[in-house]
């Protein structure tokens, strides 16, 4: 499970994220959109423990993110914004990198190779990252955030330099893993939401501004169309 209460954001006179607070919990798909400068990624990194909330808290599988932050990110994976990576690391040196911080040992390091496949990552294994497209970045990206199979996963613009096809096998991925797992993506891709999430968040200006499923959201709208009501929202 994720929660947020009152999670704030402040730089100087700037508040980035204005007293959030919702749950997530295991089984739940909740896209998280809003234009650029909302505070979607700002979140994320809070919940992620990338940087510190000015007021407020937060909590993964009921360890604070602050004060149980270690335990905390053992329960996550997360995808940043741009997937960074070593770029001088070839994919497979990487991934055994992530799987050693992980402490995978033994047989569980069986669970690289089926990440690998998961993810189709078997051309790439002897590349560097830096020689990589945007596309199997991205897919690095992804395998290191499920190579420990974690409860919950936070994953920002997913499908981000990913091509058609790739979009709906990451897709397809994310439905696969949704049904005993905590799962919040950040997209500005409309269908995504429709595609994989069963609840949206919409957040403006810092703050939530509408909560509700795809379909109800959409509903708000006399066209019926999430796109409409996005528009509407956040104008």
């Amino acid at each position: 499970m994720i929660k947020t209460e009152s999670l704030t954001k402040q730089y100087g006179s700037l508040t980035a994220v204005d007293a959030v607070s919702f749950t997530v919990s295991p089984g739940e798909v909740l896209g998280f959109l809003g234009p650029n400068g909302a505070g979607k990624t700002t979140t994320m990194r809070m919940l992620a423990g990338f940087i510190n909330a000015t007021s407020g808290r937060a909590s993964i599988c009921g360890h604070d993110v602050d004060s149980d932050s270690l335990a905390a990110r053992a329960c996550l994976g997360y995808l940043p914004e741009g997937a960074p990576a070593y770029g001088e690391m070839t994919v497979r040196d990487f991934l055994d990198f992530i799987a050693a911080l992980r402490q995978l040992h033994g047989s569980a390091r069986s669970r690289i190779d089926a990440v690998i496949e998961r993810l189709q990552l078997q051309s790439v294994l002897n590349q560097t990252i830096e020689t990589l497209s945007k596309g199997f970045r991205r897919r690095v990206g992804l395998a290191q955030a499920i190579m420990h199979d974690p409860p919950v996963l936070i994953l920002d613009e997913p499908t981000d330099g990913l091509d058609p096809n790739q979009k709906h096998e990451v897709r397809t991925l994310i439905n696969d893993m949704a049904g005993d797992k905590t799962v919040i993506i950040s997209t500005h891709i409309l269908e995504e939401v429709d595609a994989v999430c069963t609840r949206a968040i919409i957040i403006a200006h810092g703050r939530i501004v509408a909560d509700d499923t795809p379909q109800g959201l959409a509903a708000r709208a006399p066209s019926g169309r999430l796109d409409d009501v996005f528009r509407t929202i956040t104008a």
